[in-house]
Formats: structure tokens, C-alpha cells, sequence
């Protein structure tokens, strides 16, 4: 399912915030608890990107990041990006490509082109929606069970595709999956039961499920064998669920280590799940630093919790 025109790719990175080729060791392969790369999701300075790309990856390389996940291509061409993050010396063994506003195949070819063992929906609409932007965020704040369904039937479709192309697709959540549909049940739990495992895995953004009220160590725990990435983020002021994107009474995003979410329990379990891939991603808007120097903040956070 596609469409376009709604939503320009800029607004779509800004509202869901959300190289080198991949390593080609299976997860099997991968030991539990084995150290792993500090990686930084791109979203999180993604303004300094689009001003100055090849500067901007050199200063995360500096900062000490290993890899980089993509959100967009700063403008430049998917082989153009990826000489950029080759030239700064990291790796991008992972896409968030705009699957549902774009043509699968096109994406899947820019992943290849990129180098990219992961492509990844920052979300996935099920259908077109009216009105821009906010047409999209009533669109995914009003998500039915059926929609989920229709969510796992498009998943399947994608990572069938993505197999084929030698890449694995991901799904990547927000807060808005773990709305009460009714009965307890939420757009998790069926994107996790209807989708198929051998085509769909998941980058579990740990800082939005704490924001939704779920558990992510437990989460991680019970479905360790789906989950094959983490986003890693803070927030303050965690004073209860929020399911609804852009809310007024959402919690401030913040440093790793700065808020309230326990970062190192979540790292802990995603290691001893055998993740391979953990990147740290931090929301706008950044009210107390820089995008550039909260980067480097959470490195120092983050980098301890990755060790052998």
C-alpha cells in the first residue's frame, strides 16, 4: 500500500522522529551478552545533518559512535550517503525508510544501495489520511484493532519483499501501540501475533514504551527471538501513560541518564536477548544543549552499558 502527498518526507521525520555494509553474522551467531556497537539514530540531529552531512558524521565518529541508523539521506543520494558515513568511518546497518508514503521496491533499493541489513518503518499508515500532517497524527492517535490488522497483513507484505532483496525488514513502534484497543488488547500485541516471524522483526524503541506504559525488559524478555534492534531515549516527567503522539501532556524528552527511564535494565535485557544493534535516539525539541552535544552526553551514558 502506498501513497504520497499528504505528508512531505520532512514533516514525516520531524513528526515520528522517530554506510558501510552491515556485518553478515547471522543473530544466531551473535553470543548474548557479547559487547556490542554504540550506535546513534540519525533523527536525533538530523537539522545539523541536512546543514553539513559529511561534517556532521565525522563529529559523531569523533564523539565515539560505531554505527549510524538513517533517517533520510540529508539531502543526498543513498550511494552519495553512504560514501559520506564510509569517509567518516562508521557503519549504517540499518534504514528507516517511509514504507506506506513511498514505493516498496524503491526503498528496498535505496537500502540496498546503502548497504543496509535493516529496513525499518518509523511507522506504517494503513491507509491514506486527509489533511497533511495532522491528518496523519489523527490517523495514528485513532487506530483501531482493525487497522492493526490490516498493519501486520502490510508488515508481512514488506518483509517478504525485503527477503527477497537480502535485507530484513523491522518494524519500529512509538506509544500509540499500546493504546487499550479494548479488552486489554493492543496494536503490539496483534503486530507481534500476525506477523510473521521469518519476515518481520522489531527495533524496539524502549523510550516510547515506557511513554505508552508498557515494560520493555519484560517486553524484550518475552519476545526476545523478534526483537533484533534497540532505540534507547530518556524522558522526564514520566507521571503516567501517554498512547497519544504530539500530546500536550507528553513527558520531555532528555539525555540518556538524565530522566526516568532505566536505560541500563533495558540495555541489560536487550544483550542478554542477543541484540545486536542498539542505537541511542533523543526527541527534540533540545531545550538544554545542542542536538551535537546531547549526542555526546548520551555516548558517555550509553557506551559503559555496551561492554563485554
Amino acid at each position: 500500500m502506498v501513497w504520497s502527498g499528504a505528508i512531505t518526507r520532512r514533516e514525516f521525520l520531524r513528526m515520528v522522529g522517530g554506510g558501510a555494509a552491515a556485518g553478515t553474522l547471522s543473530r544466531s551467531v551473535w553470543a548474548a551478552g557479547q559487547a556490542v556497537p554504540a550506535g546513534i539514530q540519525l533523527y536525533t540531529v538530523g537539522s545539523d545533518l541536512e546543514k553539513d552531512p559529511a561534517g556532521t558524521l565525522q563529529k559523531l565518529r569523533q564523539i565515539g559512535f560505531v554505527e549510524v541508523e538513517t533517517a533520510g539521506f540529508a539531502k543526498q543520494t543513498p550511494a552519495a550517503f553512504r560514501a559520506l558515513v564510509q569517509e567518516a568511518g562508521l557503519r549504517a546497518p540499518s534504514a528507516h525508510l517511509m514504507f506506506g508514503f513511498e514505493e516498496t521496491d524503491k526503498l528496498l533499493e535505496d537500502g540496498k544501495t546503502l548497504g543496509a541489513e535493516y529496513v525499518v518503518s518509523s511507522i506504517l499508515p494503513p491507509r491514506k489520511p486527509d489533511g497533511g500532517m495532522q491528518g496523519v497524527l489523527h490517523l495514528l492517535n485513532t487506530l483501531t484493532a482493525a487497522d492493526f490488522h490490516t498493519m501486520a497483513s502490510m508488515a508481512n507484505e514488506i518483509g517478504q519483499k525485503a527477503k527477497a532483496a537480502g535485507m530484513q525488514y523491522a518494524y519500529h513502534n512509538h506509544n500509540i501501540e499500546f493504546r487499550d484497543l479494548g479488552g486489554g488488547e493492543t496494536g503490539y500485541a496483534i503486530l507481534l501475533r500476525e506477523t510473521d516471524p521469518a519476515l518481520v522483526q522489531f527495533e524496539a524503541d524502549t523510550g516510547w514504551m515506557r511513554v505508552g506504559g508498557a515494560d520493555p525488559v519484560k517486553l524484550i524478555e518475552a519476545h526476545a527471538a523478534r526483537i533484533a534492534m534497540l532505540h534507547v531515549k530518556d524522558f522526564k516527567h514520566l507521571t503516567k501513560p501517554v498512547t497519544e503522539l504530539m500530546a500536550p501532556d507528553a513527558p520531555q524528552p532528555t539525555e540518556v541518564g538524565r530522566g526516568e527511564v532505566n536505560v541500563r535494565a533495558i540495555v541489560a535485557a536487550g544483550r542478554r536477548a542477543g541484540v545486536r544493534h542498539i542505537f541511542v535516539e533523543q526527541e527534540p525539541p533540545f531545550t538544554e544543549m545542542p542536538a551535537m552535544e546531547a549526542a555526546a552526553v548520551d555516548y558517555a551514558a550509553l557506551r559503559p552499558m555496551l561492554k563485554g
